[in-house]
């Protein structure tokens, strides 16, 4: 009688005599999964920002090229949002990403390499990873899992915006201007043409989302240089 009355008042209970497992243990499982992503996110950024901060120090032009434009974190924010099984895990796991990501790279400068602490650019890149990240994350799964003319801007755009703010945009001035003198990149073009083709080609549902998404990224690479200035006035 007394274990009845304790069910029927809502008092936890871990198991019943014949192993069912209660509420509590079954709230405690349903918690550890949901910090599970959120746990690999955060080791994930604190990895990629240590890496990041590596390769700007190696001497290799392609590893430094990598961790500084944004072909990369771009490809790897999508991949975040369009794995998530909702909006909000996408938005959350997105920005925990980039921020641990940002809190390694800084500290590994700081702490490893003596360099101190870039107090500004800290909380700029914190910022955005608050902010633009997430939201980048979450529209990445939003426009995933449906078809038209927004989802495909929401992948387009993006892929438009790395095309022409990198690389790939230098190649293409050495290519029309002839005279113009820029460092060869051929590495880092390739990761942005990948990180466009993902999402242009490979995350949009349908041909018709994938039209839209090739369309609309034109203009974008025309936008990009803009863009990337105006962030540089932040960062």
């Amino acid at each position: 009688m007394q274990s009845i009355t304790a069910v029927r008042r809502g008092w936890p209970r871990e198991t019943a005599g014949d192993g069912t497992i209660g509420p509590v243990t079954a709230t405690t499982e349903a918690t550890a999964r949901r910090k599970a992503p959120l746990l690999l996110a955060t080791a994930a950024g604190a990895v990629a920002g240590v890496a990041a901060k590596a390769g700007d120090e190696s001497g290799w032009r392609w590893a430094a090229d990598l961790g500084t434009y944004p072909a990369a974190w771009v490809l790897v924010v999508a991949l975040i949002g369009w794995r998530a099984p909702t909006v909000p895990a996408a938005a959350a796991r997105a920005g925990v990403f980039f921020a641990a990501m940002t809190v390694a790279y800084y500290a590994w400068a700081a702490l490893v390499l003596d360099f101190g602490w870039s107090a500004r650019l800290l909380v700029a890149w914190l910022l955005l990873s608050a902010t633009a990240v997430p939201a980048t994350g979450a529209a990445v799964h939003w426009a995933t899992h449906r078809s038209g003319r927004l989802p495909g801007a929401l992948l387009g755009v993006p892929a438009g915006l790395v095309l022409g703010s990198g690389a790939a945009r230098q190649l293409w001035l050495q290519w029309v201007q002839p005279g113009l003198e820029l460092p060869d990149r051929p590495v880092q073009v390739v990761a942005e043409l990948v990180t466009a083709v993902v999402l242009v080609a490979v995350l949009p549902r349908d041909s018709r989302t994938r039209l839209w998404a090739g369309a609309l990224a034109v203009p974008a690479v025309w936008l990009a240089p803009r863009a990337l200035d105006l962030l540089q006035r932040f960062v």
